[in-house]
């Protein structure tokens, strides 16, 4: 799984500098001013079958509540880190830069980087049950955060992004649900998912199943379809969806661009406002100018929807 971030989060939000200096990103119309940002790291917001759990969270100084974006990393669900979103990178003169988390609460949202546990040590629906806790305990402690506890949206890559489309369309499914805060809902208010899969039932090799799908969802699912049916996103596409945004690149050959264009098909069909923008020639990831744009269309989707701001 490549890692969403290089030298991503100064060019999202064209924040200072450029990716190189030929290739300035490329802003949308509106650029709000920056907000000063404090970030918080290391925040256990769950022990769950005695592993605690832990999210980095950051957000504006001053002012809120704010609309809360959760962030899921990618990784296949076995390997990643919270850290890849809330950690910036090095540049060439040894200075580290805002993280992903940093430069999007920059914009005016209080963001955390959800870790979660991992298979094959911990197989699914750990993933899921984990993500879904997050969210209800950054509700339980809107008041600590500046948080608009009724403004939520959860946003993914890869394994990342199936997690938050997950979060979005699966309201109650047994078994999903442990840990604490159960007073709260995991709701989210929208979606944004980056080339996240979407229906694991088009894996159908033995091949990819042995090497990718076992270790995490166990060798039942070889035999029983309701193994895979039960993780994907597209079971629960329904009229009852928040909105979805999803980007796919076109030459994708870890999770297929069908993955996203049966899941906007299927959400269209039930009248649930749905977006698909399909990136040509990009595979399993993208950064630079591809990614400003990309990642500058997800904010205006997020003020659309958590802030009521219509940025076209």
């Amino acid at each position: 799984m490549l890692r969403p971030i290089s030298a991503l989060a100064v060019g999202l939000l064209v924040l200072t500098a450029a990716f190189g200096a030929d290739q300035p990103p490329v802003p949308p119309k509106s650029v709000p001013a920056p907000l000063e940002v404090t970030t918080e790291r290391n925040v256990v917001y769950d022990t769950i079958e005695k592993e605690k759990l832990y999210l980095d969270v950051a957000a504006p100084k001053e002012g809120g509540p704010y609309p809360c974006v959760v962030l899921l990393h990618g990784g296949a669900w076995t390997g990643g880190s919270r850290k890849d979103l809330s950690v910036g990178d090095k540049g060439k003169d040894g200075k580290v830069g805002p993280s992903l988390i940093e430069a999007v609460a920059a914009r005016g949202y209080v963001v955390a980087s959800v870790g979660y546990r991992l298979a094959p040590k911990h197989p699914f629906p750990a993933q899921i049950q984990d993500a879904r806790a997050a969210v209800r305990f950054l509700r339980a402690n809107a008041k600590t955060y500046h948080i608009a506890p009724d403004k939520f949206a959860a946003g993914g890559f890869s394994a990342g992004g199936h997690l938050a489309l997950l979060l979005g369309l699966a309201d109650k499914v047994d078994g999903w649900d442990a840990g604490g805060n159960t007073d709260q809902s995991s709701r989210v208010q929208c979606v944004v998912d980056f080339f996240g899969p979407t229906d694991l039932a088009l894996y159908n090799t033995e091949a990819i199943q042995d090497s990718y799908l076992v270790p995490v969802f166990g060798k039942s699912a070889k035999t029983d379809k309701e193994v895979f049916k039960r993780a994907s996103p597209i079971t629960y596409a329904s009229k009852t969806a928040p909105p979805v945004l999803m980007f796919h690149g076109t030459f994708d050959l870890v999770v297929p661009v069908g993955h996203s264009e049966a899941l906007h098909k299927k959400l269209q069909d039930a009248g649930v406002p749905s977006e698909l923008v399909t990136v040509f020639g990009e595979g399993h990831g993208w950064n630079g100018r591809t990614f400003t744009k990309t990642f500058n269309t997800a904010l205006t989707f997020l003020d659309t929807h958590l802030k009521g701001k219509d940025q076209k």
